[in-house]
């Protein structure tokens, strides 16, 4: 006669160490609720939840690593809210918004789609490689977030200037398909990562930080459109010095 197994030692986790995959599912919640608005014709609320979205995707990632909380269920929690928060969500909604009578509005879904799930991947093979190297100051290609609100930025200039006509479908169906190349490019784009300021310098990045806050709350769409501009000179700033770099000194 064998003897009974010993009982399983459950394994307790405290509730503040779910906080970071509480934050990922809420990014999930939001972005699913966007397209649930888009589709009701609620183009605003989509939008501000997608950024919501960003927000939240900002924080959960560097929440667990501060709370010495990360897992790899955690990781690819995050990467699977990636894809539908910012490889989905925002193509879907720009379809309700646009391209619903467009025959190739469709097809310019799916390619960012399948744009912004390979750039993921990519991210996460090459994170995976690359664990106990120090975080570069550039990303290969655009990452996907910046993706999700580089394509609604003609949503997003309508908002703000509704008296100009929007673009045709066609022109939208295209750009949308532009910025899923971008993701998957080798186009070096600037972290923000090492980003660091002069400690004397402390006082006035927290007050342009309050400041720009304020004037996102009251200007939403036109601030955000001169922000998502602004992050285009980025692209091009990055692509300049990356090929001046290359170029061998004289």
């Amino acid at each position: 006669m064998t003897a009974p197994l010993p009982p399983r030692k459950k394994k307790a986790v405290q509730v503040f160490q779910l906080l970071p995959n509480m934050l990922t599912i809420a990014a999930i919640c939001a972005g699913l609720t966007a397209i649930r608005f888009g589709y009701d014709g609620n183009y605003e609320m989509s939008v501000r939840l997608i950024l919501l979205a960003c927000i939240l995707d900002g924080l959960d990632g560097r929440l667990a690593r501060m709370m010495n909380s990360a897992s790899e269920i955690g990781a690819e929690l995050d990467s699977l809210a990636d894809f539908l928060n910012f490889g989905v969500a925002p193509a879907l909604i720009l379809h309700s918004w646009a391209l619903q009578d467009y025959r190739g509005g469709w097809i310019a879904v799916l390619s960012y789609a399948i744009c912004c799930v390979l750039r993921l991947a990519r991210f996460n093979v090459s994170s995976r490689m690359e664990m106990d190297k120090p975080a570069s100051d550039y990303f290969v290609g655009v990452p996907s977030p910046a993706g999700a609100i580089l394509v609604l930025l003609p949503m997003v200039v309508s908002f703000a200037l509704p008296d100009v006509s929007p673009l045709h479908p066609i022109a939208v169906g295209l750009y949308i398909c532009l910025i899923g190349l971008l993701m998957i490019s080798r186009i070096p784009t600037y972290s923000f990562k090492n980003f660091s300021i002069d400690h004397e310098n402390a006082k006035y990045f927290l007050l342009g930080g309050v400041l720009l806050v304020a004037a996102l709350l009251t200007y939403l769409w036109t601030v955000l459109s001169v922000l998502t501009f602004c992050y285009i000179g980025l692209l091009f700033w990055g692509l300049v010095a990356s090929r001046r770099s290359k170029k061998p000194s004289p």
